[in-house]
């Protein structure tokens, strides 16, 4: 089987992953930087199942899957992966197509807004060739309904006409696999989630697996990393590959510029300071969000709406990127009446909690 992804006769565009992208769905060119960060980003992909750390239980499941559908000779059943972002979904969804020696082509849920968009990529489908769907639970109703029929089925149908003289006419479509990824299961229609063969839950990854992927990331960066320094970065990582990957390219800038070139523990801590991460992986937003529920609100509950004003995001950047981790940390708890720090976060903070009306520091 080939060895890369998306090999296609006449792409009309590719990420910078070499995936073809559906041409009315490309997204708009990004800057130089962000071109250069995601090409890193992909190139520390692993390209097999066998090269993918973490997630056993995940990988063996869609392994048995993989293999039987080759042992048929016939695509496999739908897949659907959700979990947190940075786990590995898209990583995945690109093996699923690499082990099947087919082509993969990429679009998004939100890129979809009509029915019309979601017939014209499945209509330009071959058989056997995996479509990823990312944030799948943000598929507009209408295409929602089209792909129920579609994956099901394998067949759309197309309105002709309009009015009373309206008419539908089936088209056929070639046996596909979709992989759909989100980070919202709870979000999907139980008619959509049902037409998936395969789930697939990802969790976050422990220490000792993301060391693996440091060091392995390390070496297809051209670099020794030491064992300390993996360490430090693992722990800080918030128990995610694509942050771990992201604080190592950090490393590796520090100590270029202002080290010796080695990835050592003292590198690691150096740039991790510069950038503002700290020992429990927290980052600027989630130490200015802790500082206000602890200094500002004395430990609360105060309304998402309201704490998000006194950091200067909007609500949904704190709910999305900054609570899911407080939370699960035990720094934050969520209550009826709002959000509270928890006696760990004052600790964190170098504060104890507030006596009479005043906030100490420890």
């Amino acid at each position: 089987m080939a060895d890369h992804v998306g090999e296609l006769d006449e792409p009309d565009e590719l990420d910078a992953y070499g995936i073809e992208l559906t041409p009315a769905l490309t997204p708009a060119r990004t800057s130089g930087a962000d071109e250069l960060e995601r090409a890193a980003e992909a190139a520390l992909r692993p390209r097999r199942l066998d090269e993918f750390v973490g997630q056993r239980v995940v990988r063996d499941q869609l392994s048995l899957v993989l293999d039987a559908a080759l042992g048929r000779g016939a695509p496999p059943d739908h897949v659907l992966l959700s979990g947190p972002p940075g786990l590995g979904k898209t990583t995945l969804a690109m093996i699923i197509a690499a082990e099947l020696g087919a082509s993969l082509r990429v679009t998004s849920g939100p890129a979809i807004q009509h029915a019309g968009d979601l017939a014209a990529v499945l209509s330009s489908l071959e058989e056997g060739e995996v479509l990823f769907i990312d944030e799948i639970h943000r598929l507009a109703r209408p295409a929602e309904e089209l792909l129920y029929v579609a994956m099901e089925d394998f067949r759309v149908d197309v309105i002709v006409g309009k009015g009373a003289g309206a008419s539908a006419i089936p088209l056929s479509l070639p046996r596909f696999t979709v992989v759909g990824a989100t980070t919202r299961a709870g979000l999907l229609p139980a008619p959509l989630r049902d037409r998936f063969g395969f789930t697939g839950h990802l969790d976050f990854y422990s220490a000792a697996e993301l060391e693996r992927v440091l060091t392995r990331s390390a070496g297809l960066l051209g670099t020794e990393l030491a064992g300390d320094a993996a360490s430090e970065i693992a722990s800080r990582s918030r128990g995610t590959p694509r942050i771990a990957n992201r604080l190592l390219r950090r490393v590796r800038d520090w100590a270029q510029v202002r080290g010796d070139g080695q990835l050592d523990l003292r590198a690691a801590r150096a740039a991790l300071q510069v950038y503002e991460v700290d020992d429990l992986g927290l980052d600027r937003l989630d130490r200015a969000v802790l500082t206000a529920l602890c200094v500002r609100f004395a430990g609360g509950p105060v309304g998402l709406t309201t704490l998000a004003v006194t950091v200067g995001e909007e609500p949904e950047t704190v709910e999305t990127v900054a609570e899911p981790y407080l939370v699960r940390e035990g720094l934050v708890g969520r209550t009826p009446r709002g959000r509270v720090a928890t006696p760990a976060a004052w600790r964190h903070l170098g504060l104890t909690p507030p006596v009479d009306g005043a906030v100490l520091f420890s």
